[in-house]
């Protein structure tokens, strides 16, 4: 009698798994800390509608990438050392960012009630890193026109917080929409 495999390969799943240690282990996102995050947000807000509670995920993460963005820049301040700092500090700065901004999405997902281990959230993290790189990269133009260095620093940080702004009030659009459309569905009979 021939051996089934219980548990065959399914491509699906093993590229969930793959997403899943790719997040977990290069962006150290804690799925665990993103959980404790919602249910400290509902608890202590319970009367505020998912959008007051999505808003204040907003407001806590704003100021942070702010600081973020503008730290990023600081190594480039430094005579000689500043372009080597300034890529180290670029490549570690904007992976706290991302990590940041993926943790936002995620809780704002959570909150309303989407399954964070599904598979659909893949291509709205992708979608987070892409707008967290450039907003990070912002500040480059500003040293290639020949600008005072010293700007890069509050462009830096303005433009990650704004990159954390509109990532929050996307996905807001996004679940509000989705969850509009399921509401207009017809009921199976």
């Amino acid at each position: 009698m021939p051996k089934t495999d219980p548990h065959p390969e399914d491509p699906q799943s093993l590229q969930s798994i793959l997403t899943d240690n790719f997040f977990y282990f290069f962006l150290s996102l804690r799925k665990t800390q993103i959980k404790k995050v919602v249910e400290s947000v509902n608890a202590r807000f319970p009367d505020e509608t998912l959008e007051q509670r999505a808003r204040r995920l907003i407001s806590a993460q704003t100021p942070l990438s702010f600081l973020g963005g503008a730290l990023t820049e600081l190594p480039m301040l430094i005579p000689g050392l500043g372009q080597a700092l300034g890529l180290l500090g670029l490549v570690g700065g904007t992976s706290v960012l991302i990590r940041m901004h993926l943790y936002l999405i995620m809780e704002i997902a959570l909150l309303y009630g989407k399954d964070i281990n599904e598979e659909a959230r893949v291509p709205e993290m992708v979608a987070v890193v892409l707008a967290t790189g450039i907003a990070a990269g912002a500040p480059l133009l500003i040293r290639t026109m020949g600008a005072n260095p010293l700007l890069a620093l509050p462009a830096g940080g303005l433009t990650c917080a704004a990159a954390a702004q509109l990532i929050g009030e996307s996905a807001i659009r996004f679940y509000n929409q989705e969850a509009a459309s399921k509401a207009a569905l017809p009921a199976p009979a």
